[in-house]
């Protein structure tokens, strides 16, 4: 009796004497024996994580490069698809879409601030550090950079220029209108305090009868007049005839 328990247990423990054994390995990156490893290795591929060759995709890698002309979900305005080497054609056909508000430019002097003031200073003179150490950086207010307009400064931020890297991948291009503004604001004077000088628009201008001829509550509460009160305690001025009309007068 006593070797009927004794055989199986001897079995089984050098089976886990073994996978011990196996499990151990000099090499650090080496996971060893994995139990069940499907719980924790995914079955479908991931494109940013490699486990093992993939015998279907190219190179035998997870990550696949897109088909030619696709967009990735919402940059389908990421890139204004002007050549790179053609400023000239962005000063002619690309136009900022955002108003010239304080909130806009004060957000592009904090964009600024964070993208482009360790190269081209904070007045925009080329004295940044990256500047001052490798020399080159143009000076907003002098020469033919005062006179950029935003869209020649919108597609050097998007395509680079000269030794400027290209940053479309960095900014947005709401994020790139906004840093043209403050842009325009550092060539005026390379001081940030000019920057009330560029504000032209403070608020959306409030819509009256004259200009739209059907003035709401809403966009001209200077034009409204009440209709009066219920009157629910006097009776009407014209009884069994109805009350007169107050549509207006001919």
């Amino acid at each position: 009796m006593m070797s009927l328990f004794t055989k199986p247990g001897l079995y089984a423990a050098a089976l886990l004497l073994s996978t011990g054994l196996g499990a151990c390995s000099t090499d650090p990156n080496d996971p060893g024996v994995e139990y069940a490893p499907e719980m924790y290795e995914s079955i479908p591929y991931e494109p940013l994580r490699q486990t093992s060759f993939n015998t279907i995709n190219a190179f035998g890698i997870n990550e696949r490069t897109p088909a030619n002309g696709t967009v990735p979900r919402g940059k389908l305005n990421y890139y204004s698809h002007i050549p790179k080497d053609s400023v000239r054609i962005a000063e002619r056909t690309l136009n900022n879409p955002y108003a010239y508000t304080k909130a806009n430019i004060e957000e592009g002097q904090v964009l600024y601030t964070r993208n482009c003031q360790h190269c081209h200073g904070e007045k925009g003179d080329g004295q940044g550090p990256v500047g001052q150490k490798f020399k080159g950086v143009p000076n907003y207010s002098a020469g033919a950079y005062k006179t950029m307009n935003d869209g020649h400064i919108y597609h050097v931020i998007q395509w680079g220029r000269n030794r400027m890297m290209p940053h479309g991948s960095q900014v947005n291009p709401e994020e790139r209108w906004k840093i043209a503004m403050y842009v325009r604001v550092l060539q005026l004077n390379n001081d940030p305090a000019d920057l009330s000088k560029l504000v032209k628009v403070n608020a959306p201008a409030p819509t009256t009868s004259a200009e739209e001829g059907n003035a709401s509550q809403q966009t001209d509460g200077a034009n409204q007049k009440a209709e009066g009160q219920a009157q629910a305690h006097t009776g009407s001025e014209t009884p069994a005839q109805g009350d007169k009309g107050r549509n207006g007068s001919m």
